[in-house]
C-alpha cells in the first residue's frame, strides 16, 4: 500500500514537472498570439452634443520617443530579485549594478576570499585581479530558460569608504549565441542580479557550514549507552543531536573495520561492509575486539531529539544479538571523545 502510495506521488511529479517544461521560448514569451501588433485606430473619439467628457489623467499615454522590445521579443519572466541571504546586508541598485554593503570589514574579507575561491572552483579566467576589483573573462550563463547559447563578463570592486564595507557587481559584456550584443538595462539588471545571488548563496553555504562544524566542536564527549526502541527492542542510545552523531559515525566507523558503501541521511541509513581489524587497533582504543562476523551490516541512525538511536542489522535485514550490540558501544564511545583523537 505504502508502494503504491509512493508511485502515485512520483508519478504526479513526473506529470507536473512535463508541464512545466517546454521550449525555451514558450518560458521567456506571452501564450497568446501577437495580432495585437497590427492593431490600428481606425476611428476617432465622438463625444455626443452636449456633452461633457470627463477623461482620468491616470491614463494618458506618456509623450515621448519611447524605444522597447514588441511582441516575442519581450521577455515576459519576473525580474530578477537580489536574495538578502547575508543578515543585516543592503543591497544598492544603480544603473543596473548591483552594490551589496555589509556590516563589517571582516566579513568583506570573507566574501572577497569566497569570491577568488568561487572563481578557481569554477575554473573562471580573469582578465584583471588586485586587491580592490577584478574582471572576469567570459562567464558561461546558460540555463534552461534561455534560448541560446549566453556569456557575460563581470566587473567586481571592493569598496570601503567612510566606515561602510561593499562589493559592487557589473555586467560589462554580453554575448548571446556567440555574438557580441549591446548592452540593454534589462539584460544588465537581470544578470548583475543574478551573479549577486550565486555570490551570496555561496557565501551563505559557507557561513552556515562552518556554523555546524562550530556547533559540533562544543561537544568533545558523546555518552553512548544501551537502550530501547519504542518496540522495547534493544538500541544504542547516543546522548547527543541527529546531525553531530551523524558527521561523528561518517569519520569513525572506517577506523574500526566498517567500509562505508552507501548512506542516505535523511533515511538515517548506513551500508557498510564489516572487516575485522587487526588487534593494534584494538588496543590503542583500549577496548575489546567486536564480536561481528565479517560482512555487511546496515546502520540505523534515528533522530530522538537532544538525543541519537543507533541500531545495526545484518545482510538479511535482521538486528544483530543484544551482545553484539552492546560490544560496539566502548568503541563507539572512545571514538565519540574528540579530545582523545590525536
Amino acid at each position: 500500500m505504502k508502494f503504491s502510495h509512493q508511485l502515485v506521488i512520483s508519478s504526479l511529479a513526473v506529470l507536473v514537472l512535463s508541464a512545466c517544461a517546454g521550449d525555451p521560448e514558450q518560458r521567456r514569451q506571452a501564450k497568446d498570439d501577437f495580432a495585437y501588433l497590427d492593431t490600428s485606430l481606425d476611428q476617432e473619439w465622438v463625444t455626443l452634443p452636449d456633452a461633457q467628457p470627463q477623461f482620468y489623467p491616470q491614463y494618458n499615454i506618456p509623450q515621448g520617443d519611447y524605444k522597447g522590445k514588441l511582441g516575442p521579443d519581450v521577455d515576459i519572466r519576473a525580474p530578477q530579485q537580489v536574495l538578502e541571504l547575508i543578515p543585516g546586508a543592503r543591497v544598492e541598485k544603480q544603473d543596473s549594478d548591483v552594490t551589496i554593503w555589509l556590516i563589517s570589514q571582516d566579513e568583506l574579507n570573507k566574501v572577497w576570499d569566497m569570491i577568488h575561491r568561487m572563481v578557481n572552483e569554477k575554473d573562471i579566467k580573469l582578465r584583471s585581479d588586485s586587491p580592490t576589483s577584478l574582471e572576469t573573462d567570459w562567464v558561461n550563463l546558460s540555463a534552461e530558460d534561455e534560448s541560446y547559447p549566453i556569456a557575460g563578463r563581470y566587473k567586481v570592486d571592493r569598496l570601503e569608504m567612510s566606515g561602510r564595507y561593499g562589493f559592487h557587481v557589473a555586467l560589462v559584456e554580453w554575448k548571446e549565441n556567440n555574438d557580441d550584443i549591446e548592452l540593454t538595462p534589462e539584460i544588465k539588471d537581470r544578470y548583475s542580479s543574478a551573479m549577486v545571488n550565486y555570490i551570496t548563496t555561496q557565501y551563505d553555504k559557507q557561513v552556515t557550514e562552518e556554523a555546524r562544524i562550530r556547533a559540533l566542536e562544543l561537544i568533545n564527549k558523546v555518552p553512548v549507552t544501551m537502550g530501547k526502541d519504542r518496540s522495547g527492542l534493544p538500541v544504542i542510545i547516543a546522548r547527543a543531536p541527529y546531525d553531530l552523531v551523524w558527521s561523528r559515525l561518517e569519520s569513525v566507523l572506517p577506523q574500526i573495520g566498517f567500509n562505508i558503501e552507501d548512506k542516505n541521511r535523511s533515511q538515517g541509513t548506513i551500508d557498510t561492509t564489516y572487516k575485522a581489524p587487526d588487534d593494534e587497533v584494538w588496543q590503542s582504543l583500549g577496548v575489546q575486539p567486536l564480536t561481528l562476523a565479517d560482512k555487511k551490516y546496515t546502520l540505523l541512525v534515528g533522530d530522538l531529539d537532544n538525543r541519537t538511536s543507533i541500531n545495526v542489522t545484518d545482510d538479511n535485514g535482521k538486528p544483530i544479538p543484544p551482545e553484539d550490540l552492546q560490544a560496539l558501544i566502548p568503541a563507539l564511545e572512545v571514538l565519540f571523545d574528540i579530545s582523545k583523537q590525536p
